[in-house]
């Protein structure tokens, strides 16, 4: 499915994809096959009683979320890096930001070596000296944690435009209603900082269609009420939401303020592993594609791989996540008694060193 947008939209778009590297649409590529399999492991896991509470699965928007992953830079050595804060269905942009699958999966088994060190479950992860930050639940409350890192960096001179860290989120179409969200957008587009918003509009908050949730033709149509740059995209499509998230990415770097990009596409699961999403009508799945399926397909059409190369790579990466499934499984649960990390932020928080079996055993 095609989403509205203006003719500079599209001259836009158009112009971007000559600009897509064969590199970068592969990476892109095996970051949305990654999330899909490590997807699919943790509901095995979950289905057969290892994980404690839900799974919350990114199954359709995969490829949007790679598409913000491959755009981000991670800090490093000398590099201050980008500030990344994942929503639940981000898991192919926190793989492609650094994150592992075993970290993903020590996690929902609640490992005590793992980033949240067995405290915190399934999305509500992060790690701060990476630059991911911590999901807060409530929905529209991570926009201004975002903002907070931005206008710190600005006081200390660390927005060096025009090739700026910036920061970026996500959020549904049901979470575009909060009043957290309306608030930090507006302190955002105020103080004109490097931030992206990618909205993932995938046509029902919980089990609340569009019709009910908003009265505008168009999400990104609030984008110039708020004074922010707006893109449209396809979320389904590969080359489409590479070019709009990457466009805003860059537009952001280059000091051009904040930027709204607005995603049409379909949750293709329930809301959690606990939701069976029976309420989702036969006439909506059928107006939208799984994106997955359809990059694979582009790929192979446009000889970017072939059938031999995709099959190696799908091999390589479920190898990856059944190894990170079995050395996961046998680590430490934590251990109360022994626990020797520290409830209250220190000044030293981010220097503390990660977690160990060692240290917990």
């Amino acid at each position: 499915m095609t989403p509205s947008r203006s003719i500079g939209d599209a001259m836009r778009l158009l112009a971007g994809r000559a600009g897509l590297s064969r590199e970068l649409r592969l990476a892109h590529l095996r970051w949305a096959l990654l999330a899909r399999i490590v997807d699919d492991r943790l509901l095995t896991l979950y289905n057969s009683a290892q994980v404690p509470g839900n799974v919350f699965t990114s199954r359709g928007q995969e490829v949007l979320a790679a598409a913000m992953g491959v755009h981000l830079r991670a800090p490093g050595p000398g590099a201050i890096g980008d500030i990344f804060a994942p929503l639940i269905r981000d898991q192919a942009a926190r793989l492609a930001f650094g994150e592992t699958p075993l970290d993903v999966i020590r996690t929902h088994l609640g490992k005590v070596t793992g980033p949240m060190r067995g405290r915190d479950g399934n999305a509500h992860r992060g790690e701060l000296a990476k630059g991911m930050l911590p999901m807060i639940s409530h929905l529209g409350a991570m926009p201004s944690a975002v903002a907070g890192v931005l206008l710190a960096r600005r006081l200390r001179g660390a927005l060096a435009y025009p090739d700026s860290c910036i920061g970026i989120t996500s959020i549904g179409d049901g979470g575009t209603a909060t009043g957290a969200l309306h608030e930090a957008l507006n302190v955002i587009a105020i103080e004109k900082l490097p931030f992206v918003l990618v909205v993932a509009n995938n046509q029902v908050s919980y089990s609340t269609f569009n019709d009910r949730s908003f009265a505008c033709r168009d999400l990104v149509d609030r984008a110039i009420g708020y004074g922010l740059r707006g893109w449209s995209c396809d979320g389904t499509d590969a080359v489409d939401s590479l070019v709009a998230v990457g466009g805003a990415i860059a537009a952001a770097r280059r000091g051009e303020g904040p930027q709204m990009v607005v995603a049409s596409l379909l949750r293709l699961a329930g809301h959690g592993s606990h939701d069976d999403a029976r309420y989702m009508p036969a006439e909506l799945k059928a107006r939208f594609g799984d994106g997955v399926e359809l990059a694979q397909a582009a790929a192979l059409a446009e000889g970017l791989i072939d059938q031999a190369g995709l099959d190696a790579l799908l091999e390589e990466l479920r190898a990856l996540v059944r190894a990170a499934a079995d050395t996961a499984r046998g680590e430490a649960n934590p251990d109360p008694e022994r626990d020797d990390w520290r409830v209250l932020s220190t000044p030293d928080l981010l220097a503390m060193p990660g977690p160990t079996a060692e240290a917990n055993p």
